[in-house]
């Protein structure tokens, strides 16, 4: 595997991971993730593709968030790298989905997407509520605090979590991020160096975008203006995803205009895309990806 990077649109150093070889395919993987939430499925699909992994801003080998913030940034960070590499394939994962979406009508070379489980259909309400909590948490120097909040609002985690009380999820949380370790010391944004690991700590701040990205495209007129997307597209979901998930891919399957088939992986929920250890069937998704792409 290669480590490299792109300079984006305002000058952010977007770092990425390649490896294999055929045509290209660039992952953008989702919240809470870093470009090798998803390394299994790339090496799956390795033999078929050259699959670029780039870590979406504030994460491992990429630049921070800069401010003003909005979506086309990571449209931007997205269309260098497509551009550099000459991609055209793309799988967007949950709120990568959304990127992945919007990219499309701007990025004519991208021929083939899919499309897992984006989060547009949300309590928008609820949502807000969560964002201020989350973000006076994490100004508060409380990161299991946000982590928390965040895992409650998108109902992530395992179902018996919801019974447990919110102390004990903050000690499991925090217990949690004691034991990982941290990146190497050489380890700087927009660098060649290849992080072994990306942290919830090092994470946890970069939630707040993706709460921006799924309040600021989840209204109804930003659903229905997908419709504008022509890219040739599958869907993909897990049976036993939280309901809103599954709800926004039949919202996509009502407004997309070219979609190819929907994919419901039965038996399985929203980290059905990455690594084992995160409860992911890379071997399974892959199968399906390869039929999609024409490999």
């Amino acid at each position: 595997m290669e480590s490299h990077t792109v300079t984006s649109k305002d000058g952010t150093i977007i770092g990425y991971h390649q490896l294999g070889r055929g045509p290209g395919l660039v992952i953008i993987h989702g919240a809470m993730e870093s470009s090798l939430s998803h390394l299994q499925l790339a090496e799956a699909l390795s033999s078929a593709f050259t699959v670029y992994l780039p870590d979406r801003r504030g994460r491992g080998l990429s630049g921070p968030y800069g401010s003003p913030y909005d979506i086309q940034s990571d449209v931007d960070d997205a269309a260098a790298l497509i551009i550099k590499t000459g991609a055209t394939n793309v799988l967007g994962i949950s709120s990568g989905a959304i990127i992945a979406l919007h990219a499309c009508p701007q990025l004519p070379s991208i021929k083939k997407a899919a499309i897992f489980e984006p989060p547009l259909s949300v309590d928008r309400e609820a949502c807000v509520q969560s964002m201020q909590r989350f973000d006076a948490e994490i100004s508060g120097g409380k990161p299991s605090a946000a982590l928390v909040t965040a895992m409650r609002a998108t109902e992530m985690g395992p179902a018996i979590f919801k019974y447990f009380p919110r102390w004990l999820l903050e000690w499991m949380t925090t217990a949690a991020m004691s034991s990982e370790k941290p990146p190497p010391p050489s380890t700087s944004p927009g660098s060649n160096s290849d992080p072994s690991t990306v942290t919830m700590r090092e994470l946890a701040p970069t939630l707040h975008y993706d709460f921006e990205i799924v309040l600021s495209l989840s209204d109804e007129a930003s659903i229905s203006r997908l419709n504008a997307v022509t890219t040739e597209v599958l869907l993909l979901s897990g049976s036993e995803s939280p309901p809103y998930l599954r709800s926004a891919v039949d919202r996509l399957e009502k407004v997309l205009p070219n979609i190819n088939r929907r994919v419901n992986f039965t038996g399985a929920g929203h980290g059905v895309t990455g690594n084992k250890d995160r409860r992911g069937q890379p071997q399974r998704v892959a199968e399906e990806l390869q039929k999609f792409f024409g490999v």
